[in-house]
């Protein structure tokens, strides 16, 4: 073999490997799409003072004028000011008030979860913050405590933070041992290619927490069981034996953060009253979050300040 042989054949070895390259870059990925978009607003705390209900109209209008609409609300609990400890005539003023701004302002489908100032109570009872609970729960329409549903390829999982203590006194915030367990059957039943989102009031896990009153003394931080669930650990060793949770929201803060822990995104949305319709809390302003799922199990959330 002479070395014109030699050139010619490296020549076409090389043409080859350009052509093979070529037909390669050709080949794009499948960019991922967009299947659901959320609307988050949490802790509207409705009373019929400091123009309360004229902000939650501002904050649907906000949210029902975006170019780009939601598909659908998720309303993360505390949609009333305070039941707990009021009469029944107050705590009823409040949910009419609510409902009727709901009823003329939105267009969109809606999914509630509970929040601990919509659960009316006047007596240190298990039986009776049962009934108040009930009572929120047919205001926002709700079947069930706790509840899940498939949409648009996803599997959403609403959950009740909100517990009595062991004595039955106001409030702490964990899953009980029967929604625990239907928890772990509801991930268990579902498909590993299916993604999961988690929805709860109070914070599954946050670091806003920290930041909310005085919570270091002592060479100590102490964030009680109402900032914070007190199950967390239980929860986030049920999660890693589920890779297909991929994100959890919450409100009941009134700030907004977002923690990354083994795999699992968890945002705290802020609050549509901001500090109960007084402007701003610490940092975060008047807002609800858009929360884009993927159909490759990505999340993309937002916070959006609509005032």
């Amino acid at each position: 073999m002479n070395r014109r042989d030699i050139v010619r054949r490296m020549g076409a070895g090389l043409l080859a490997l350009s052509g093979h390259n070529l037909c390669t870059a050709q080949v794009a990925p499948t960019p991922k799409q967009r299947v659901l978009r959320i609307a988050h607003l949490t802790d509207v705390h409705m009373q019929p003072l400091v123009g309360a209900a004229k902000g939650f109209e501002k904050c649907l209008h906000h949210v029902q004028s975006l170019a780009d609409k939601p598909d659908l609300i998720i309303n993360g609990g505390d949609a009333i000011m305070e039941a707990h400890g009021r009469g029944k005539d107050s705590v009823s003023r409040q949910w009419r008030l609510y409902q009727d701004v709901l009823r003329s302002e939105n267009a969109l489908p809606l999914l509630s979860c509970v929040g601990n100032h919509d659960i009316w109570c006047r007596q240190e009872t298990k039986l009776c913050f049962e009934e108040g609970r009930q009572w929120a729960m047919d205001e926002l329409a709700m079947s069930k405590r706790h509840y899940s549903l498939d949409q648009n390829g996803w599997h959403i999982v609403v959950l009740d933070s909100v517990q009595p203590k062991a004595d039955g006194s106001w409030y702490t915030a964990h899953l009980d041992d029967e929604q625990f367990h239907w928890l772990e059957t509801d991930l268990k039943s579902t498909p590993a290619e299916t993604p999961i989102l988690i929805v709860s009031h109070v914070p599954i896990l946050a670091a806003c927490v920290f930041f909310d009153g005085q919570r270091f003394a002592n060479e100590n931080w102490n964030v009680p069981a109402r900032w914070m669930h007190s199950d967390t650990v239980r929860i986030t060793d049920l999660f890693h034996r589920h890779p297909n949770v991929k994100a959890a929201l919450s409100g009941h803060i009134h700030l907004t953060d977002r923690v990354d822990y083994n795999g699992v995104s968890y945002f705290c949305n802020g609050a549509v009253s901001g500090a109960w319709w007084f402007g701003k809390y610490h940092h975060t302003g008047a807002g609800y979050a858009l929360v884009d799922l993927f159909d490759d199990g990505s999340v993309v959330n937002s916070y959006v300040n609509y005032v």
